[in-house]
């Protein structure tokens, strides 16, 4: 499944392409250094924060539980009730439902329900299957433990306690979290606003006409989907392969975007003519250039107040691209903390081929057949990788370290799963 490429050099290992280039690290910690949160937030309703990015700590407004509650189905009592070494029999004194308020103190047992409060002075739930009911008396003959089967207010959080912290993505867990503690709105990070810009004259919409020289656009589908999963505002543009109208464009976005995303344009060919213009432009460049495959011309900028991710105009290199930098930048122009996510491990499940010098990033699978307690990984070839129906079979990426060279079979490596929440 893994052969060696046939042709000794691929086209972005050409001269032209590889001086000047810096190394995975340098560029996320370029990243670190230049990307801060945007100012700003928004007090939303929790019904409507699905996907945004809390910009403050969220705290209890009572205990969780807000009171002493049943664990289950039966009956609460006073564990101090039953002397003797039984059995035991006790009258049924009241019903209490959830919802309901006990009306006064435990006289003996008390039927009661899954969360439902425990009357005054009851100290243990004894489940309904424990016990023998007779008409209004219920017999026992085991003792239960003292506290059995019972939720105690403050047990999860003290009032105060802080639930979900700054810089979190509000996934459902986590606004049920923040429903738990009492609270209809939150404070959350603006959106940021992201133009997404498409290049070449070759591109057409998926549903229109196409000529014999023209191709469907993906980039503008596939990132316009990926920008809106990270809960930007986004806007979609095309550049035609003309310098002096891309540059006209990008410095009206600039003007108006948070970050600008460009794919294509951004090599050394006479057609390449995006980086050029944001160079001419004046664009602050974080750097133009790192040692991956694929994706290595990638550019980070600064022009005016907005940023600037240049992407390759490949989609399946434009995507791995995105995966290893763009989430990185979006989420950190929310103020997501991402210094202490660790990658996870896989092993790869045969011979990996690979020429040292470039980190590479390739797609990888998981193996359905594998053991739980192992995560094996599936790649195509490198010539099959750049295919666009391995990047829908894909799980994520699968990390070839640039100092190495060929990798054995059964190497654990770095995997970077697509999909997982920030």
């Amino acid at each position: 499944m893994n052969r060696p490429l046939r042709d000794p050099v691929c086209s972005c290992d050409a001269p032209a392409l590889t001086e000047g280039l810096i190394s995975v690290e340098t560029a996320f910690a370029r990243l670190a250094e230049t990307v801060t949160a945007l100012p700003g937030t928004d007090c939303v309703p929790l019904m409507q924060a699905a996907g945004r990015v809390l910009a403050a700590p969220v705290a209890a407004r009572a205990p969780l539980p807000p009171f002493d509650n049943a664990a289950m189905d039966g009956y609460a009592l006073r564990a101090a009730d039953l002397t003797g070494s039984g059995p035991w029999t006790m009258p049924v004194c009241d019903r209490i439902a959830a919802g309901d308020v006990p009306r006064g103190p435990a006289s003996g047992a008390v039927r009661i329900f899954t969360g439902a409060p425990l009357p005054p002075g009851a100290d243990t739930v004894v489940m309904q299957e424990a016990v023998t009911r007779h008409g209004e008396v219920i017999t026992l003959t085991e003792r239960p433990q003292r506290g059995s089967h019972v939720r105690r207010a403050g047990e999860i959080a003290r009032e105060g306690a802080e639930l979900v912290a700054t810089g979190q993505r509000l996934t459902p867990r986590r606004i049920a979290a923040i429903a738990a503690a009492g609270h209809g709105r939150v404070t959350v990070a603006r959106r940021p606003r992201v133009a997404l810009v498409i290049t070449g004259d070759e591109i057409c919409a998926a549903d229109g006409t196409r000529d014999a020289a023209a191709i469907w656009d993906v980039n503008g589908p596939l990132f316009h989907s990926a920008l809106l999963e990270t809960g930007a505002e986004v806007t979609l543009h095309h550049a035609p392969d003309d310098r002096a109208a891309t540059r006209s464009l990008l410095a009206d976005l600039a003007k108006r975007a948070d970050l600008i995303v460009t794919t294509g344009g951004i090599s050394v060919g006479e057609e390449d003519h995006v980086r050029p213009a944001m160079e001419a432009l004046g664009t602050r460049m974080t750097f133009a250039g790192v040692a991956v495959k694929p994706g290595k011309p990638v550019c980070v900028g600064r022009l005016g107040q907005a940023h600037w991710l240049g992407l390759p105009g490949n989609p399946v290199s434009a995507y791995v691209i995105w995966h290893l930098f763009g989430r990185y930048l979006l989420n950190t122009l929310q103020g997501i903390d991402q210094t202490s996510k660790p990658a996870r491990r896989a092993i790869c499940e045969s011979l990996l081929r690979h020429r040292k010098g470039r980190a590479e990033y390739r797609l990888a699978r998981l193996d359905p057949a594998a053991p739980r307690d192992a995560q094996i990984v599936l790649c195509p070839d490198t010539k099959a990788s750049g295919h666009i129906t391995w990047l829908a079979q894909a799980d994520g990426l699968i990390c070839l370290p640039a100092q190495s060279g060929d990798i054995p079979a059964g190497t654990e490596l770095a995997f970077l799963p697509f999909g997982q929440p920030d």
